[in-house]
């Protein structure tokens, strides 16, 4: 399943993701990177705002549907 498709409230483990190094890059940046647990504290519409290790921030519909995740 794809984190854009994740409801609000549920946590999801970072299987894999898609794209360039620069999309992989700027997520593993903000700790998104595959066996990372996130959890999607808003879902769309708008951005997905996401929280990892403690920390939310927010990330686009179209990066969100990058990220493969399965249940935590």
């Amino acid at each position: 399943m794809k984190l854009v498709n994740v409801p609000e409230g549920k946590s999801v483990r970072v299987v894999s993701i898609g794209g360039g190094f620069g999309v992989r890059n700027r997520l593993a940046a903000i700790g998104v990177y595959p066996g990372a647990v996130v959890k999607v504290v808003k879902s769309p519409p708008g951005p997905i705002i996401i929280e990892v290790a403690g920390s939310r921030m927010a990330i686009g519909k179209g990066m969100a549907a990058k990220i493969e995740v399965e249940e935590a």
